[in-house]
């Protein structure tokens, strides 16, 4: 078996892991659920996910991840695996762990790419000119190739600008763990951390535009975004939503986490790094994202309009929205280019970090080379990712995030913590989670991580079941001229999960038959 790679630094694993939480999700998707359910409320139960889900989960995933790597595996299936040996099938749960990231990769790479274009469009004034809603949404609905206007006459640029990023990723990836991720990373989130604290400062020395409206001022557009409407706790919706945006911000329940502390090595902390790591993620999301987007549309646009760009969707807000607000400041395309080349720095390092679950599985598993499992993993993405690209009109991208990005999520997350708590033994966990710690858990999560999270994770997976799952299954709430399309993205999915399954009979036949000493 090969040397894996490792961490260079512990600020290395850190910003990686930082990396991989801070996405568009931090500065698009947190203001819009916050403002849309109860604005300060919303806090309450995103607090309670974060003590019960989010920082529970973390922990489980660090200290998971670097226990599997004790036994050369870096995914989910291994790591599964090492952790009751004699069971056949434990390691087949651990398939939604590649599963996931590379159904997220396949969209979220193409939606990357978007905030590079809009970078470029942003300094060179390309957007400039346009001084409405309707004209912006037509600007982008052109580039996404989905209605044919003025602005663009075929999909060939929002094209060229996915191979520019797909490439990058590629690149970043092909030169590992030390020279190619932690490298970009201890580069990128704190060059992501300057230009959101620009945003900021911008956004906080915003005047009253329009006179004749003296309360549409920034400390109004905070009070919007933060003053709670605790009737709105009454709903089961601001709960449900508030755990999704933890799994969606923390980057758990995907497996990603579990890839990067495989590289630990054996005494290593995980519990201060998963700490630390969840407090960069949240700075950026709670003081950055929430202080940017929707306290400066409050300020230009008002409160009521400001109700329906919450609810508009992420891309509304970030490529509809934000730009006309930047269009309103002096050196509008100086500020334009810093907010969607904060957003791509934010996609990048979280890309990168969804390819490499796919990648070590190759690596591991196969014993295979590094720069040739990146070239396996970059085909095989490459043609998956034409599907987004091509039928973004056709709700495609709706379907790879729902079951990547929120069902297996949350499946694989509950998995995860009964093999952990449950399997592998609460004992075993905490001992386990401690070796080499820097920061003592409290005692109390014990109790939490045995019981809570998984009974909260059962409940939230149990209620959905009752209420939706029908009427997914059926495509109720698809049209008629969609519905072959996602049934094809379905029929592609399922065959994805199978030909990850076959992998691990496979790379499993070939372990035994090598006679590997860790599957004994």
């Amino acid at each position: 078996m090969k040397k894996r790679d490792t961490w260079a630094s512990r600020l290395g694993i850190i910003m990686a892991v930082a990396g991989s939480a801070i996405g568009l999700g931090n500065f698009l998707r947190f203001p819009a659920k916050a403002a849309s359910n109860g604005g300060g409320a919303f806090m309450i139960p995103y607090l309670v996910a974060l003590l019960l889900l989010g920082l529970p989960l973390m922990w489980i995933e660090w200290t998971l991840g670097r226990y599997g790597g004790g036994f050369e595996h870096g995914t989910a299936p291994g790591i599964f695996h090492s952790i009751r040996r004699k069971n056949r099938f434990i390691k087949y749960f651990g398939v939604i762990g590649i599963f996931g990231p590379l159904v997220i990769f396949i969209y979220y790479s193409y939606i990357e790419s978007w905030t590079l274009a809009y970078s470029i469009f942003s300094l060179f004034g390309k957007l400039s000119p346009i001084s409405d809603q309707q004209t912006m949404q037509s600007f982008l609905r052109g580039y996404q190739g989905v209605e044919a206007n003025g602005f663009f006459s075929s999909i060939l640029p929002a094209y060229a600008f996915f191979l520019v990023t797909f490439f990058i990723n590629m690149g970043v990836i092909y030169h590992g763990i030390r020279g190619g991720i932690e490298r970009i990373c201890r580069i990128a989130v704190p060059v992501l951390f300057i230009c959101a604290v620009i945003l900021l400062l911008r956004v906080l020395s915003l005047g009253t535009p329009d006179p004749q409206q003296p309360s549409w001022n920034i400390t109004n557009g905070f009070g919007f975004l933060w003053n709670p409407d605790f009737n709105a706790l009454k709903s089961g919706k601001i709960w449900i939503e508030a755990a999704g945006q933890m799994f969606f911000t923390l980057s758990v329940g995907i497996g990603v986490i579990l890839t990067y502390a495989s590289y630990l090595s054996k005494g290593d902390d995980v519990t201060l790094s998963g700490l630390s790591a969840t407090s960069l993620n949240e700075v950026a999301e709670v003081i950055l994202g929430g202080s940017i987007i929707i306290p400066a549309a409050f300020v230009f646009f008002g409160p009521d309009t400001i109700r329906s760009i919450a609810a508009s969707g992420t891309f509304n807000l970030g490529f509809v929205t934000m730009p006309l607000i930047m269009n309103r400041l002096p050196v509008s395309q100086l500020f334009g280019f810093i907010w969607f080349f904060l957003l791509f720095l934010a996609g990048i390092t979280s890309s990168i970090s969804l390819a490499q679950p796919a990648v070590a599985f190759i690596e591991d598993e196969f014993n295979i080379g590094r720069k040739k499992a990146v070239w396996i993993f970059g085909i095989v993405a490459f043609i998956l990712c034409h599907f987004p690209v091509f039928m973004l009109k056709h709700g495609v991208v709706d379907e790879l995030d729902f079951w990547g990005g929120t069902f297996f999520l949350v499946l694989f997350a509950t998995i995860e913590v009964i093999l952990f708590a449950w399997v592998f033994g609460i004992g075993n966990a905490w001992d386990e989670m401690h070796r080499g710690a820097d920061l003592r858990v409290p005692k109390i999560y014990k109790f939490i991580i045995k019981y809570v999270t998984p009974l909260f994770l059962l409940t939230v997976i149990t209620v959905w079941m009752w209420q939706e799952w029908l009427s997914v299954i059926v495509m109720k709430n698809v049209s008629a001229v969609d519905r072959p399309y996602v049934l094809g993205t379905r029929i592609v999915l399922i065959s994805i999960l199978a030909a990850l399954a076959i992998a691990v009979k496979i790379a499993w036949r070939r372990r035994e038959k090598g006679g590997d000493v860790n599957e004994a």
